[in-house]
């Protein structure tokens, strides 16, 4: 009677295989992540700029910080940090996010 089923070379062949593709995709998908967070804090410092701008048209000034804007109802108290909690600050040729 022959045993059916795998060897142990067998086994860790496989293992390794599986092993290699993980290690590859981490490190595409740690690289993708960082690319989401630099896109969505570029969109959210459009989103900035085009709230001062409102607020710019309403009250005929510009808003002298984000507080403002907050203050004012165009930006809610999530949208005044970008990823990692960074706060964004309202300068003269628009917002930017602090180091």
């Amino acid at each position: 009677m022959k045993n059916k089923g795998f060897t142990l070379l067998e086994m860790i062949v496989v293992m390794s295989i599986v092993s290699i593709i993980f290690i590859l995709s981490i490190s595409n998908v740690s690289k993708v992540i960082k690319n989401v967070e630099e896109k969505g804090c570029q969109a959210l410092l459009k989103v900035v700029d085009s709230a001062s701008l409102q607020f710019q048209l309403e009250y005929e000034e510009k808003p002298s910080s984000i507080e403002d804007l907050v203050n004012a109802g165009y930006l809610s108290e999530k949208q005044i940090y970008c990823s990692n909690e960074r706060p964004i600050i309202l300068g003269e040729k628009g917002a930017y996010v602090s180091q």
